[in-house]
Order: structure tokens, then C-alpha cells, then sequence
């Protein structure tokens, strides 16, 4: 098949065509090349104005492996980025025992690249693989998976201001199994694709519905960890509301529909007047780093934060909403409706939201002094 023609992927992304990206600038070369020694600085490889956030195949990934009777898992290695092979019964394919994380490599305007606090994905993944009965990779391993793949496809980071280089690790049982059990055998790896802005409104903000018959989780279940079978549950309710020309929506917590939780794939914060709110990490909301962060940063502003059950009442008050992920950064929300009742927050110039932005982002840049130990450089 010509690749210039696809547009979806097999799990329904879309994938850039070559016109914009291309891998031929190169050939076929092993890990020891020197496109992963930084020799080949190739910026010309994208129209880097037209990113999006969908998948563009970059040069290799990073993959190590586990066995149950190991307990840990032995030294990984870089390889060509493709298919990978998986047995029918693999336990990622019929029990849905999986992991994800994501990070960004930043190109700063002193073109060194950039990780930002990677250590917290690994230490969110050690959490994640505990409640799914996964071993997982050290810390160290993790982080050092993380700067190879980066390295690895260096050419891919975009210029400064033009995106990131979206870093995908995966953790996944991959051991054949039949019965209800955990898989005898693990993955981990890693791959990436440089990447725009997540939501295409990039510039503008972010216009939410109100989900009060769908739950994103429940007590005692798995919205807490990044597992791979909390997203494909929520995808018609959120397919319905962009149909209505939505961006997202905002899902309720599961015991009692009346307090906020998070959107699809980021935390919810609420501003009024000097303090920032956001609801609490109990097992139901995602312990985003983004949001970590941001708690620090306003803090250090001078704001008051509060962690603990926003009625959805009070989002319908606020001055000011704003929502945090690895993917999205910072974005403001200028609208949401529930049972036909919109209302509008503050966007744009001036606000919380864009003052927040433009610190993290200068942080993760290298625009600010990072004087928290938050970046790596890998460059």
C-alpha cells in the first residue's frame, strides 16, 4: 500500500502523509547509526506549521522485556520502529492487562532538547503496574528508555515554538495466557511522533459538555492508574458531543453524579477570585503530572489551591476554568453546558490560565530558569 494515501491508522488515528513528513530522508540504518548520535540534524522533514496531534511514524522505538519468573526486567534496546508480534492470547489482547504513559521532548530556542520531570511517568507507571499485577520497569530504566528513544529520533523534535516530540511508553502483557490470570510475560517499550497542539481550536478555547449518564470510573476501579481500558468505554459520549460541535466533555463522579471530575484525557481546574480549585486525587481522578505542577506553580504565585469535591455548581460559578495535560499543556475553557444551560469563563489575555502557560511552558523550553530540578536535558 502506498503510504501517502493513508489517512487512519488501524485504531482510528490519523496519520500525516508524506508530502508533510517523510522517513525517506534517510535509509534504513541500525541503532548504532548516526541519526541516533546526533550527527544528522534534519529540519526540513515537516511542514512543521501544519502539526497535529496524530501519529507521524518517526525512526525507532525502545522495547525491553519481563518474564513472570524473572521479576524484572533485563536490559532494552532500541529498534526500527514497526508492527509488533503478539499471540492471540497475549494478555493485552484479551484481558485488556496494559499500561500507558506519555511525554514530550522540547526543543528550546538554544536547541538543546528538553524532558520534562519523566521521572514522575515512571513512578506513575510503578503505581499503575502494582493494581494491574504487572512488574515494571526502575526508574532509572524508565527514564533511560526514555532519553534513548528521544535521542533516537532527535530530527524529529520540532523547532522551538512548532511542537514537541510526543513520547508514548507502553507497558503490556504480552505472554500467551488463556485463563483469567496475569500474562507470564511483559513489553515495555516506547515510541514517538512529533505533534501540534492535541484539540485543533489550538489558539481558542475549549467548549465542554456535561456527561451525567456516562462515568469515566468508579470507586474501587482503575481511573487512578493509566490503564489502556479506561478510554475505549468513554469514546461514545464523547463522539456524541463533538457531533454537537463540543470539545470535550466533563464527566461526574460515579457515587453521586454531583460533583466534577476530569475530562477525557485532563484534569479540571476552577478559579474564583484568588483561589484555584480541582478535585482531589481518590482513586477516581488521574494523578496528572501537568497538574502537579500547576498545584506547585499557583502556589507559588501567591494563589490559594483547594484539592477536595467541586460541586458542579460551582464550575457553573467560576470565573475562570482551565484544564492541564501532558498533551494539551494549559488549556482555557470558554464555555459549559449541561441540560441546555451554557455559560462562558474569562479566555485570553490577562487570565490565570495564560499566565500558568506561559510559565510552564517556559519552563519546559528552557525560556525560564528551571530552579525545581523538573527538566532533563538529553542534548
Amino acid at each position: 500500500m502506498d503510504r501517502t494515501s493513508l489517512k487512519r491508522n488501524d485504531v482510528g488515528e490519523t496519520v500525516e502523509p508524506l508530502r508533510h513528513c517523510s522517513r525517506n530522508a534517510i535509509g534504513v540504518q541500525t541503532a548504532s547509526d548516526a541519526s541516533i548520535n546526533g550527527d544528522r540534524e534534519e529540519h526540513d522533514l515537516c511542514n512543521w506549521d501544519e502539526l497535529k496531534f496524530s501519529l507521524i511514524p518517526t525512526d525507532y522505538m525502545y522495547v525491553m522485556k519481563c518474564s513472570s519468573g524473572e521479576g524484572a526486567f533485563s536490559q532494552g534496546h532500541l529498534t526500527r520502529y514497526g508492527n509488533v508480534e503478539l499471540s492471540p492470547s497475549s494478555g493485552v489482547l484479551n484481558y485488556g492487562q496494559g499500561l500507558l504513559e506519555g511525554l514530550k521532548a522540547y526543543r528550546g530556542a538554544d536547541n538543546r532538547i528538553r524532558l520534562f520531570r519523566p521521572e514522575q511517568n515512571a513512578l506513575r507507571m510503578q503505581m499503575g503496574a502494582e493494581r494491574m499485577c504487572m512488574p515494571s520497569p526502575t526508574a532509572e530504566q524508565f527514564v533511560g528508555s526514555i532519553k534513548q528513544t528521544a535521542l533516537a529520533n532527535k530530527r524529529w523534535v520540532p523547532p522551538s515554538g512548532k511542537g514537541s516530540l510526543y513520547i508514548r511508553p507502553l507497558l503490556l502483557g504480552t505472554g500467551a495466557i488463556l485463563g483469567v490470570a496475569p500474562s507470564p510475560e511483559y513489553t515495555f517499550l516506547a515510541y514517538a511522533s512529533p505533534v501540534g497542539n492535541y484539540f485543533t481550536v489550538s489558539l481558542g478555547s475549549m467548549h465542554f459538555s456535561v456527561e451525567d449518564k456516562v462515568y469515566r470510573a468508579i470507586p474501587g476501579g482503575t481511573g487512578g492508574i493509566k490503564s489502556i481500558t479506561n478510554y475505549s468505554p468513554i469514546y461514545k459520549a464523547v463522539t456524541q458531543a463533538k457531533a454537537k460541535g463540543f470539545t470535550d466533555v466533563i464527566f461526574l463522579d460515579a457515587a453521586t453524579g454531583k460533583y466534577i471530575e476530569e475530562a477525557t484525557a485532563c484534569n479540571i481546574f476552577v478559579a474564583k477570585g484568588n483561589v484555584i480549585s480541582t478535585p482531589p486525587i481518590a482513586g477516581t481522578i488521574l494523578p496528572g503530572i501537568t497538574r502537579k505542577t500547576i498545584i506547585e506553580v499557583a502556589s507559588w504565585l501567591g494563589y490559594q489551591i483547594e484539592e477536595r469535591a467541586i460541586p458542579l455548581e460551582e464550575l457553573m460559578n467560576a470565573d475562570e476554568a482551565f484544564c492541564t495535560g501532558t498533551a494539551i499543556a494549559i488549556k482555557p475553557v470558554g464555555s459549559v453546558t449541561y441540560q441546555g444551560q451554557r455559560v462562558e469563563y474569562k479566555t485570553g489575555e490577562g487570565t490565570l490560565s495564560e499566565t500558568l502557560f506561559r510559565t510552564l511552558t517556559g519552563i519546559q523550553t528552557g525560556r525560564i530558569e528551571d530552579t525545581m530540578g523538573w527538566i532533563v536535558e538529553i542534548d
